[in-house]
């Protein structure tokens, strides 16, 4: 009877200022797109899951990574629930990342997540990100900065957009990772239920088309989600914004907008699921939808006081 090889498994947290980069660098991870991406700040809500395997010479390991929500200073309920998501996704870890934009920095939001960071006793790893952007100087400077303030175990220098110094990154997260049997199945890369990655598919694509028209007042909730007997997907999808002006740009001129919205967010839906997709939107206004706790649940965020 020959010994299976041993196999590693373990949780990485990478945690950030908004918009430092953090699903890009998690989609680079796996190799595929899992978590949503948007120039906005804040676009992540749930605790979307990549999860990414990596051959190292001693055994195959399975990586889950735990892309959170930004966090920044929290004012409304759904803020607190997206920053209670975050630090949620650390506690479990085997390594928390810290992704820093180096051109951006974002300070106000960055120091306080050192100082908390400082305090924690899981290995950390600091990432500055975009280096196919900043100038080197500045670079390293920031990074000795950094590294006076938080016992990092390594730091890294990447591009998340363009992949350069991920393979070494992932390499190294890799052997950090602790002995153990893998917890998804080999072709998962997500565990994001598909009826919610659905709903943040059509969330990205809100985001992209409506940038400055539609602030971070809307939800997208997953209504119904069935395979027809032909093997395509049925998916039913609701927006929600807060006010009637809102809807009327949602809907655009003669419905123009939200059938762009639908076009793309249907075409890309089709190429990750691997399906043929229908989806049908509609658009309700809910003045206090951020006060509701079925729809946060709906939409997969904890309900947080």
């Amino acid at each position: 009877m020959t010994d299976t090889p041993p196999t590693r498994c373990g949780v990485v947290a990478v945690l950030g200022a908004p918009n430092a980069g953090k699903s890009t660098l998690v989609n680079s991870l796996v190799g595929q797109k899992v978590a949503i991406t948007s120039a906005k700040a804040q676009t992540t809500r749930a605790r979307m899951l990549g999860i990414a395997l990596h051959e190292t010479d001693d055994a195959p390991t399975q990586m889950i990574l735990v892309d959170t929500p930004g966090i920044f200073a929290p004012r409304r309920r759904l803020d607190r629930a997206m920053v209670s998501a975050a630090w949620e996704g650390a506690e479990a870890a085997d390594a928390v990342l810290l992704l820093v934009d180096p051109i951006k920095q974002r300070r106000h939001e960055l120091e306080p997540l050192l100082e908390t960071l400082a305090e924690r006793p899981e290995r950390k790893i600091l990432v500055l990100n975009k280096v196919d952007r900043a100038k080197k100087e500045p670079l390293l400077a920031l990074a000795q900065e950094l590294g006076g303030k938080v016992d990092f175990a390594e730091i890294f220098f990447v591009s998340a957009l363009t992949g350069e110094g991920v393979g070494e990154l992932k390499d190294h997260l890799a052997r950090m990772m602790p002995e153990g049997d893998w917890m998804y199945p080999e072709d998962q890369v997500s565990d994001a239920s598909e009826r919610l990655l659905a709903a943040e598919i059509t969330r990205e694509q809100l985001y992209q088309q409506l940038h400055e028209e539609l602030p971070y007042d809307s939800a997208v909730r997953p209504e119904k989600y069935e395979l027809r007997k032909d093997g395509s997907v049925e998916i039913h999808q609701q927006i929600v914004v807060t006010r009637d002006n809102q809807r009327a740009i949602v809907l655009g001129k003669g419905g123009s907008k939200i059938k762009a919205i639908g076009e793309a967010a249907r075409k890309e839906l089709s190429e990750v699921l691997g399906v043929k997709v229908h989806l049908f939107l509609h658009v309700k206004v809910l003045e206090n939808w951020a006060e509701d706790k079925e729809l946060f649940e709906e939409i997969g965020l904890d309900w947080v006081r």
